[in-house]
């Protein structure tokens, strides 16, 4: 079996059916978004063919080639209950091969064999019985064009003919798709039994046992077939590695020369190889003096052609997007491999250890957390949990998963300690889950991805869905159609440049209650963090506060929509906690705290609640960036101020509203037609506006 070219050498790390949370697929094959395509492409192509309605072959029938009429022919056969095979072709020195015959697979007899000479020869016995089933096809030229025609063609047998569940297992039916060939060798690498193999795929495919469009047999035959070349194509890959990682040393020194900060650090085997690099850029590690204080280790990527374990460090910025501060490539995923890479990134982030760092589940990683980084909290990400249910669950409870799925993303929502234990082992013993292993892992890491345990802790809006996207978009526009190491680098080279840095989130902001104090926050933070802020005011609104005896306040939905929540206020010292501690996790005020603050009429927030990393002129973007949000702003409102006007005189009458819509409706086709430069002069802009 040849070994198809890669497009892509990154996958993401897919969790092996055995039923071992440590045990991951190793692919050595295409991307797994490729084999899911083929796997797509593959079934949508045979749902098709089987829901095409085939016509009875006639003498005279054309065809444009004799493919089509042997697939034309094997697809009518296939709903008659028989199969076709080849016979004879006739060639000419003019016109080539000028006739085909394609014939019932029973058609003809079988030659006596000589027998080995062995002392139990097997004899089989043979399907042919003379069938004169036939379709022959015969070449002619017509105008210049080539084309075929059914010359002769008999549809009698003399044998029965097969019913829909039978005929699929005929041998000309009997075909592995491309899609199920990588599949059967990467769990025939994973050292699963060709058993087991079908078992897994029926169960992939969601088909009743011996539904496959092949059989045990057709695998146990193709994983020997494949076995020899899939050796050769390892000691292949071997040297691959070599050179590739080689040129990726490489270009990290050849960098050195281009960015005087960019750092880098790689350990050697036995054989002076390379084994594991790690890399950092200046801007990175400028950023991270910035915006350090949370940090997401994303290991979700493996080299599909090397093996080789992808690390990548991220951020996120006061605009919430990602900032990338370094990467990592790990031979294997040891805890002394996962120790070295974090020595490297504190080393590269000049000895500065980050406040929390937030991981996917793996032992040991964790170990290798707990050792180099003793004072950092090490949170799992719930998005890396989430997406093993499906693996872990599944198939242990079948039609109950979703509603499974369900309760524990409820439950992971659970603010109280006591309530999460509790729901907990309702949970478990709900779905009878109380010796599955992963459940018993899950609850065990629960002080490291439970809202209830990790609420304190300081996260920065990274365990948003957003940033989840986000980090998901960047990664792929990373790491779509890397074809080996050193593009990758470069590739990573223009992400990690932050001149390159989108300036999606400078944006005007409107506000919504007109209250004072949400005039001073638009006033210092990003129009991210001021998004996030103005939500919280807006849903203040809604809530109802009762003074305790000691001073604190008793906050309360109206429409009772949330638990109650104390907000203790200490006025010599300017103070508020919420015992929601979203202020703890978010660095931004929660809807309890505003609400007291209105209360206690202040009409700008304290100096404290609105902390650098989420001000304006707390950025690592370059001035002319601060100044073209400061100009934006300005001709935003411009508009804005324009619009509200427009609105108010169009409501006065229909016939008002319907010319103000057909003239907006036809300004902004016309708009969208203008080419756009990008010189645009958003001072000039506004000066325009205010002379008008």
């Amino acid at each position: 079996m040849a070994t198809k070219p890669s497009n892509n050498i990154w996958i993401r790390r897919q969790q092996c059916p055995c039923g071992d949370w440590k045990c991951y697929i190793k692919y050595e094959g295409d991307e797994q978004t490729s084999v899911s395509s083929h796997l797509v492409k593959n079934e949508t192509s045979s749902i098709s063919s089987s829901a095409e309605v085939v016509f009875t072959p006639y003498v005279g029938q054309i065809f444009i080639s004799d493919d089509d009429a042997f697939e034309y022919y094997s697809n009518f056969a296939r709903k008659n209950g028989f199969s076709i095979r080849k016979a004879r072709s006739t060639e000419s020195q003019n016109l080539g091969i000028y006739r085909r015959d394609f014939v019932c697979y029973r058609s003809g007899f079988n030659q006596p064999r000589k027998k080995a000479n062995v002392e139990h020869p097997r004899d089989r016995k043979s399907v042919r019985c003379g069938c004169d089933a036939k379709l022959y096809l015969t070449k002619e030229i017509v105008d210049g064009v080539i084309q075929w025609y059914v010359s002769q063609f008999s549809n009698v047998h003399n044998h029965e003919l097969l019913e829909d569940d039978q005929v699929r297992l005929l041998p000309a039916y009997r075909k592995i798709q491309e899609a199920d060939q990588e599949r059967i060798l990467l769990l025939s690498k994973a050292g699963f039994p060709v058993n087991r193999i079908v078992k897994v795929l029926e169960l992939e495919k969601g088909v009743q046992p011996g539904q496959l469009p092949f059989i045990e047999k057709d695998v146990r035959n193709f994983v020997r077939t494949c076995k020899k070349t899939v050796q050769e194509n390892d000691a292949l890959l071997t040297g691959k590695r070599e050179n590739d990682t080689f040129e990726l040393l490489e270009a990290c020194k050849a960098m050195v020369e281009r960015d005087a900060d960019f750092t880098y650090d790689y350990t050697t085997d036995e054989n002076e190889k390379v084994e594991n690099i790690a890399w950092s850029y200046g801007d990175s590690v400028r950023a991270y003096t910035v915006y350090g204080d949370v940090v997401t280790f994303d290991t979700t990527y493996r080299s599909i052609t090397y093996g080789l374990l992808l690390g990548m460090w991220f951020g996120m910025d006061n605009h919430g997007k990602a900032i990338l501060f370094g990467c990592v490539l790990l031979q294997d995923e040891s805890s002394d491999s996962f120790a070295w890479a974090l020595q490297s990134f504190v080393r590269f982030m000049r000895g500065r250890h980050p406040q929390t760092i937030i991981t996917d589940i793996d032992s040991g990683l964790r170990d290798a957390i707990a050792r180099e980084l003793e004072n950092t909290k090490h949170i799992i990400c719930k998005w890396h949990i989430l997406s093993k249910l499906v693996s872990w669950f599944s198939l242990a409870l079948g039609s109950q998963f979703e509603d499974f799925k369900a309760q524990f993303d409820l439950l992971c929502q659970l603010e109280s300690v006591e309530d999460f234990e509790h729901q907990w082992n309702l949970l478990v013993a709900r779905y009878g889950l109380s010796s599955d292993k992963h459940i018993g892992l899950l609850f065990s890491y629960r002080g490291y991805w439970s809202v209830s345990y990790i609420k304190g802790y300081f996260l920065a809006r990274t365990m948003t869905a957003e940033f989840s996207q986000c980090l998901d978009v960047f990664l792929k526009r990373v790491l779509r159609g890397q074809t080996c190491l050193q593009v990758f680098f470069e590739q990573v080279v223009l992400a990690a440049n932050f001149g390159n840095q989108s300036k999606d989130g400078m944006q005007y902001m409107h506000i919504r209650t007109c209250m004072p104090i949400e005039e001073h926050a638009r006033s210092v933070l990003t129009p991210y963090a001021f998004n996030v802020f103005q939500r919280e005011i807006i849903l203040s609104l809604q809530y109802g506060t009762q003074e305790m005896a000691d001073g604190s306040y008793l906050l309360r939905h109206y429409k009772k929509m949330d638990g109650e929540c104390l907000v203790i206020w200490i006025p010599e010292e300017e103070q508020i906690h919420c015992s929601c501690k979203e202020f703890d996790q978010s660095g931004i005020l929660c809807r309890h705290s505003l609400r007291v603050l209105a209360l206690k009429n202040y009409f700008q927030l304290p100096e404290k609640y609105l902390p650098l990393r989420w001000r304006r002129e707390h950025s690592v973007l370059p001035m002319d960036d601060q100044n073209a949000q400061s100009n934006s702003d300005e001709c935003a409102q411009a508009f804005h101020s324009l619009a509200e006007t427009l609105l108010t005189e169009s409501l006065v009458s229909k016939e008002r509203f319907t010319y103000v819509h057909r003239e907006l409706t036809g300004l902004l086709d016309h708009v969208r037609t203008m080419p756009t430069t990008e010189d645009f002069s958003l001072n000039m802009a506004n000066n325009n506006i205010s002379e008008s």
